[in-house]
Order: C-alpha cells, then structure tokens, then sequence
C-alpha cells in the first residue's frame, strides 16, 4: 500500500497534476502501473481519512489542557510502528516547527493506519510531507520538509 501512495504522491500529487481525478479513472491507472486491486483500495482509503483529517477541527487531536512544553507518551503500539530514530525526528521536527501538535497527531494517525511490517524513518519523512501537503496555511513547513527530504537523498552540499 505504502508504494500505492508514493506513486500516487510523486506522479499526481507532487507533480502538480490534478489529483482530484475520477476514483474508478484512478484505479484502472493504479492497476496499469502494476498494483493490486486490495492495495489500491486500502491506499485510496488512506488518502480519503487524509482529507478527512484536514476537514475536521484540529481540536479534536490535542487535549484542551495540552502546553507547549508538554511531551508527547507514545503507546506500545506506537512504539512498535516507529523505533526510537523515527521518535526522535518527529520530536526534531516539532523543536523546528515543521510540526505542531496537530499536524503531528494527522502524522501519528496516518502512520499507524500503514499496514506494513517494517516501517522506516524514510517513510515517515514521506507521510510528514503527505500530511503537510494536505494542511492548508502549512505550505511553509512543507517546503521545509520537502527540503530535508530532498537536500538528504541527493546529499548535503558544503
């Protein structure tokens, strides 16, 4: 399922395409590409709940009585899903302002929803840049995002 939405965010999504295609227009497209029907649909879910989670009040993600200086407790089933490398950029990326504790609770909510028995920091930084690019007013933290991806996988320049 994680492939499905790589394609779908580098060939629709991150190329400017217009992405609010036809879902059976989609699925066909899906299906060319090589992809399985059962994936396609768990994908396509995937982004529905995306774009559910950046209709619905960001309340409902943090506590009234949570402050800036409060820390984030992550369940066991969290701490399965994302060791502790993944932990610490989510942390690093709330300390830079990438993330505030609304896109990072969309974060945590689109990652456990990723059926996959490995899950990589790689990935993670994929489903910030997901997330981000669906919030809107967040378009500062997703090129920031997207230039920590970008600048690490071509190497950092001195």
């Amino acid at each position: 399922m994680f492939d499905i939405l790589m394609y779908l965010f580098e060939n629709l999504v991150h190329n400017e395409t217009e992405y609010r295609v036809d879902h059976d227009e989609l699925t066909d497209e899906l299906t060319r590409a090589g992809f399985h029907l059962d994936e396609i649909y768990q994908a396509l879910s995937w982004l529905e709940k995306l774009a559910q989670l950046q209709e619905t009040d960001s309340d409902c993600y943090i506590e009234k009585t949570t402050t800036p200086t409060s820390t984030r407790i992550y369940t066991y089933e969290e701490q399965q899903r994302l060791d502790l490398q993944c932990r610490g950029f989510i942390l690093f990326l709330e300390q830079v302002n990438v993330l505030d504790t609304a896109t990072r609770e969309m974060v945590m909510d689109r990652v456990m929803e990723i059926d996959t028995p490995e899950f990589c920091l790689e990935d993670l930084k994929w489903v910030v840049l997901m997330v981000l690019f669906n919030v809107p007013g967040k378009e500062l933290a997703y090129e920031q995002m997207e230039d920590l991806l970008f600048d690490e996988m071509d190497g950092l320049k001195h």
